[in-house]
């Protein structure tokens, strides 16, 4: 083929592209080579030892495949971001190297041996999975960073899973108007750690459960760190008992309030007459802000009643004019209030506050990054333990994506505080390597054309030879 160029000279056409052959080979090519960095994490607890002690079944109290390499080979599937019971199937192809990564004593399990033994096991071992990840963030040197204030933030929020035209059980109407489950999540640290969570049917009220998950919460953030707590709650679990289970703790706390039948216009009339922090963003819009307090009445474990003074920060908006400059007949007043123990400035708690819709971001790591939104299982039970093994690989992520910040980078625009989940799959587990053999070792082979090798590198031996 021809063209006429500018000069109007004829000139054969070049084509770049070189002919592309596909051919199979015998080489250990693995598309996940990050997993030899999960089993590192892994490898320094006996928890797998617990869990080959465990007896699930007294009819098969013997099983062939240990309960330990159920476990391994699972939280290694959920890191990879493929928790379906038939990804599994994937590490048929070369299993010494996925035994070798993750630590697994005896065979990798079927999907069908995966689905049955999580039906056996069910939510029978949250105790040692929550004592797992505690053990797991400490032996690792994690401590949740502080805010500027000096705080350690928890996050404590509800995240519905959106499990639509499936018969599962627990599946029903969530507060976001689908159909699935409504899981409570708590997160600690600017990092977002998760520290506890909890799956729930859809339909469950956001405070059902919550002060028994709470006091949980706050004994799992006692054992993490030594500096005082700030919890940050959402008015779905704005409730006298909390805040009692949070003073009677010595926790501070910034609670999202529900105004239910508290009018707005007599807001508005306290603030007009009392607030000192009147702004005027635009015309036609007022914003006060300032503090009140309020006699709350709450119970102690041992059944004493107890009447404390809460402090109740505000931020009340007034609109006379839409942002187009069309004026309201009626006012548009809209009234934000907050329960705290704190003695930040009004402006402060509201920052702070704010601040707490972070988590956001943390829900959609585990339901989009790693692919838990849809749980894989029909039972209850079984999704529970899905959700409550994702602490330990959730948590598996964040170690990695924090420990690879730094001047190790490749070359980024940006500053970079936390890296996501999704980043972290893609690059770092999901990793492609040669793998040989030599001298009793198993030799990772990362190619020149990898611009996340030397971040790999970094990342495996600093949890390999960490040592506590």
């Amino acid at each position: 083929m021809v063209y006429w160029n500018q000069k109007k000279y004829l000139v054969p056409e070049v084509s770049m592209r070189k002919n592309i052959s596909v051919e199979f080979t015998n080489e250990r090519i693995i598309p996940s080579g990050g997993l030899a960095v999960v089993g590192a994490i892994l490898g320094k607890s006996d928890f797998v030892k617990r869990c080959n002690r465990m007896k699930v079944d007294c009819n098969h109290p013997q099983h062939q495949i240990k309960n330990g390499d159920i476990m391994l080979a699972y939280i290694g599937m959920q890191c990879m971001g493929k928790p379906s019971f038939d990804a599994v199937r994937e590490m048929d192809d070369d299993p010494d190297f996925y035994k070798a990564a993750l630590g697994i004593c005896y065979a990798i399990p079927s999907a069908e041996t995966l689905r049955q033994r999580f039906d056996l096991i069910g939510g029978s071992v949250r105790r040692q999975i929550l004592d797992e990840n505690i053990h797991m963030l400490k032996s690792n040197g994690i401590v949740p960073s502080k805010l500027p204030c000096g705080y350690v933030p928890v996050d404590m929020d509800v995240s519905p899973f959106d499990n639509s035209k499936t018969s599962k059980e627990g599946v029903s109407r969530t507060y976001k108007g689908c159909d699935g489950y409504a899981p409570m999540f708590a997160y600690i640290g600017r990092e977002g750690y998760l520290a506890d969570l909890e799956l729930r049917e859809g339909k469950q009220h956001s405070q059902k459960g919550t002060p028994e998950f709470l006091k949980e919460t706050i004994g799992i953030c006692r054992q993490l760190t030594d500096e005082p707590l700030l919890f940050r709650l959402d008015s779905g679990n704005d409730s006298a008992e909390n805040i009692g289970i949070l003073m009677e703790s010595g926790c501070h706390f910034i609670i999202k309030r529900n105004l239910r039948r508290e009018s707005k216009e007599d807001w508005l009339k306290m603030a007009e007459e009392n607030s000192m922090d009147i702004s005027h963003p635009r015309d036609g819009k007022t914003v006060y802000t300032g503090s009140d307090w309020k006699e709350i009445t709450y119970r102690t474990e041992d059944g004493t009643e107890k009447q404390v003074t809460i402090r109740m920060g505000y931020e009340i908006t007034e609109r006379t004019m839409d942002r187009n400059g069309q004026f309201l007949l009626v006012p548009d007043i809209e009234v934000n209030t907050w329960w705290t123990n704190t003695d930040f400035t009004d402006r402060d708690v509201i920052a702070h506050y704010h601040a707490h819709g972070e988590c956001e971001q943390f829900h959609s790591e585990l339901k989009t990054d790693m692919d838990l939104e849809r749980l894989p299982s029909g039972k209850f039970q079984t999704n529970e333990l899905v959700l409550e093994l994702a602490v330990l690989s959730y948590n598996i992520l964040r170690m990695i994506g924090q420990e690879s910040l730094g001047k190790r980078n490749p070359r980024l625009k940006r500053t970079v505080k936390r890296r996501r989940h999704r980043t972290v799959i893609n690059n770092l587990v999901n990793m492609a390597c040669h793998i040989t053999e030599h001298a009793r070792k198993l030799v990772i082979g990362l190619g020149r054309s990898n611009v996340w090798r030397e971040v790999f590198s970094h990342v495996y031996y600093a949890f390999e030879d960490f040592v506590l």
